[in-house]
């Protein structure tokens, strides 16, 4: 039976009836995700975000977002949820998407993990040291940012940019002092380590970051409806993380259904929600974010991320500009179609 709550949640988060006309059958789309826990995973596991939208979505989850413009890329995916490094070096590159929504800002979720008994006590104890990050990143570009900051040219720390998966096996081995990671990887490094830095704290540093939703152009033109709905339903579940917790502990369906979608304890991915920085959407839909072309906060950040990658040598070129790759138009709630 459900409960008053329940029902609230439920009508708050649109899930009572479709928004367009449903024929899924149809109407298919490829959307990727990663494998830290996040709010909308909830409509992932129980269907409640295809139920919204009236398409039939193959959800696909990857280990990075370079793993995702790699997919991307080769047209096997319409949308993902990427972070912003990988996002600023796949444009400079030349693919065609746009960030549509912020899916969080740079918070707890992603951090420095040294291992006990590396000697590692400050930033500065990086040097000579074995560290790893996940490839074109938002880790990655952290760790050089924070490399460059102290100094330490490359050259003189042993740098392994793997999946994670591949990282998480080599801490096991007691082959890497250091590591730039997100979960499930986090977690499991903490077992025996300790955070140096987190997002929030490198961004206070300079080397600001997030996790945005992007849409493939090609995607956004035949499907603006799908992507309107589609953003509006998983900000409906950021909006009900930020405004009762109650319904996000460890013992709540919301995150037994995350954990039944990624695997874990509930009670450590409850957790992990914590570390999440929801942007709002009213300040998402301002200059600080997406709004203003060129001169919006997210555009910014591609343009000196890009800058930075280049002058690492990780990307070849920088763009003039980087507005056409932001757009607020499918997350102002009750955008017309034109």
């Amino acid at each position: 039976m459900l409960t008053r709550r329940s029902t609230l949640l439920g009508a708050a988060l649109g899930l009572a009836t479709p928004l367009l006309p449903a024929k899924a059958a149809d109407r298919t789309v490829t959307i990727a995700y990663q494998t830290g826990a996040i709010p909308y995973a909830v409509g992932i596991q129980d269907g409640a975000l295809a139920a919204r939208t009236g398409w039939n979505i193959d959800f696909r989850r990857f280990n990075s977002g370079a793993e995702i413009f790699a997919a991307i890329a080769g047209g096997a995916v319409d949308i993902g949820d990427v972070g912003s490094s990988p996002l600023a070096a796949s444009v400079s590159n030349g693919l065609g998407v746009k960030a549509v929504y912020i899916t969080a800002g740079a918070g707890r979720d992603e951090q420095l993990i040294v291992r006990n008994g590396s000697g590692i006590k400050s930033l500065a104890d990086l040097r000579g040291k074995r560290l790893a990050a996940a490839p074109v990143s938002t880790d990655h570009y952290m760790l050089l940012t924070l490399l460059q900051q102290e100094g330490i040219p490359e050259s003189e720390v042993k740098l392994f940019t793997i999946p994670q998966p591949q990282i998480v096996a080599g801490w096991k081995r007691g082959d890497i002092d250091a590591a730039f990671v997100w979960n499930p990887a986090r977690d499991e490094l903490l077992k025996d380590g300790t955070s140096l830095l987190t997002a929030a704290q490198a961004a206070e540093r300079g080397a600001a970051t997030f996790t945005a939703l992007v849409v493939t152009d090609k995607f956004a033109a035949t499907a603006p409806d799908f992507v309107r709905s589609y953003v509006a339903a998983i900000d409906a579940y950021s909006e009900s993380f930020a405004a009762d917790p109650t319904a996000w502990t460890g013992t709540s369906d919301n995150v037994r259904k995350i954990a039944a979608l990624l695997g874990g304890e509930p009670a450590a991915l409850a957790e992990q929600l914590k570390d999440l920085r929801y942007v709002p959407l009213t300040e998402q839909l301002s200059t600080a974010w997406l709004q203003g072309g060129s001169q919006s906060g997210v555009a910014q950040a591609l343009a000196s991320t890009a800058e930075f990658l280049k002058s690492q040598q990780k990307i070849s070129r920088v763009l003039s500009e980087y507005g056409s790759f932001v757009t607020p138009d499918f997350a102002r709630p009750g955008n017309a179609s034109k």
